[in-house]
């Protein structure tokens, strides 16, 4: 079986001044983690969520 790999998506919400990150939500289900990355540097480093804890966190978004 083949490893999913991450499918990188910026908000629409972002602005071209490149200050943006990535996130790759299609891993949550399977794997339980959303990766988020910075943009400018898609070789980079990435940061791992718990999807539970990534959904707060968006939820809080929204709220502000």
């Amino acid at each position: 079986m083949k490893a999913e790999s991450p499918r990188w998506f910026k908000s629409s919400y972002s602005e071209n001044g490149g200050a943006c990150v990535e996130v790759a939500t299609n891993l949550a289900a399977s794997r339980g983690v959303v990766p988020v990355r910075d943009s400018k540097r898609a070789d980079g480093p990435e940061l791992g969520f718990a999807a539970a804890a990534f959904s707060v966190f968006v939820d809080g978004l929204k709220a502000v």
